[in-house]
């Protein structure tokens, strides 16, 4: 039995402006509004307004909120400071990744827990378990929430006009109870772009007015609606990973790369400590697949699954490819054997449809912002 996908407070808004929309995650979303390349190129040199409502936001009260957090994710949340967020993962028992997230402090014993639209119930439902045992309570706000976020370089001059929140105060990875153009938020300094901007997390009745308020307000500076779409490049191009491309139930955060969201010190157990414990010692005595950069020589555009070959070998594969407007050819991000993985390796090719496509290997990200 197929359900109908599940809409944002701003679908009527996106179709007014003519996007195309597509299923994703169970949500009905924007994919593009008309060029994709024009939106991204618009976000990394002007602004873009995102509607990124289908995210899973669920909240935990309580005097052991934090308790419970540290038990069930693999950061140190305790060390959070109220306004600030934080990027972690929650993993299973055998330490797979089960999602990456960003937890905001929004109160002395108040944390929004923000997952990825396809792993929402799945945290939802982890998140319950693991806190059983403490003095917390987990709610389910997907509902209560729409999330809108305005990318990239005149983002805070947009944002500004429209709110006397201390936007110079805010910093990376912060959030603040503000308005925004007369519409209570909670402002975030977060984004997935790669580009300086704001996430605004809004009544979904609210959504619309702020939509246009915003909209208006960046006209004169290049602001357009972006879909989906561009977001994939953006984040590409940044060198973001995206949960079931460059993270999975079958990795851990260190064969990702990112074994620094493990926080090994903090006090207590927490779920996945034994089996995490194992895997920094192996990936410290013996390198496992390193996630690497490919940029293309020629024109073809890899896609994830597309097996790394040097040497007439398959040395990796693929986790997402698309073209990159901003360098103007296609790149992609690969787990790639550790002695082919370093930046300028030669001889390292994708297999794409049956022909071994030169690539050059790349450190990550494709492309950071010039602060």
């Amino acid at each position: 039995m197929s359900t109908a996908p599940r809409l944002t407070a701003l679908d009527a808004l996106h179709r007014s402006l003519g996007a195309t929309m597509t299923d994703f995650a169970g949500w009905d979303m924007p994919l593009r509004y008309a060029s994709e390349r024009d939106e991204h190129n618009a976000v990394r040199t002007k602004a873009g307004l995102f509607d990124l409502s289908h995210m899973g936001e669920i909240t935990l009260t309580g005097p052991e909120a934090v308790k419970a957090l540290d038990y069930a994710l693999v950061g140190n949340i305790s060390t959070v400071g109220v306004g600030r967020a934080r990027y972690t993962h929650i993993c299973q028992e055998d330490g797979g990744i089960l999602d990456d997230l960003i937890v905001y402090r929004l109160g002395e014993t108040e944390y929004m827990v923000v997952a990825n639209a396809s792993n929402a119930q799945v945290v939802l439902d982890a998140l319950t378990e693991r806190a059983a045992g403490f003095d917390t309570e987990v709610r389910d706000d997907r509902d209560a929430y729409a999330l809108i976020a305005v990318q990239g370089p005149e983002s805070p001059g947009i944002l500004a006009s429209l709110t006397d929140a201390d936007l110079d105060g805010l910093k990376y990875y912060a959030g603040l109870p503000g308005t925004v153009a007369g519409v209570p938020a909670l402002i975030a300094r977060t984004g997935y772009t790669g580009e300086d901007g704001f996430e605004l997390f809004v009544a979904p009745e609210h959504a619309v007015e702020l939509w246009q308020a915003l909209a208006k307000a960046g006209e004169g500076v290049g602001l357009v609606p972006a879909g989906l779409s561009c977001r994939d490049t953006l984040r590409l191009e940044a060198g973001m990973p995206l949960y079931g491309h460059e993270l999975t139930t079958s990795l851990t955060p260190f064969d990702a790369g990112l074994g620094r969201v493990v926080k090994f010190e903090k006090e207590g157990d927490f779920v996945g400590r034994a089996a995490l414990e194992a895997a920094a010692e192996k990936a410290a005595s013996q390198a496992p697949r390193k996630l690497v950069g490919l940029v293309a020589e020629g024109r073809r555009v890899p896609r994830a699954g597309f097996p790394v070959v040097a040497g007439g070998k398959v040395v990796g594969e693929v986790t997402s490819g698309a073209p990159s407007p901003t360098l103007g050819k296609p790149i992609a991000m690969a787990y790639v054997d550790a002695e082919h993985a370093a930046p300028g390796t030669s001889g390292v090719g994708v297999d794409i449809r049956g022909t071994h496509e030169p690539y050059e290997v790349v450190a990550l990200p494709f492309y950071k912002r010039q602060k």
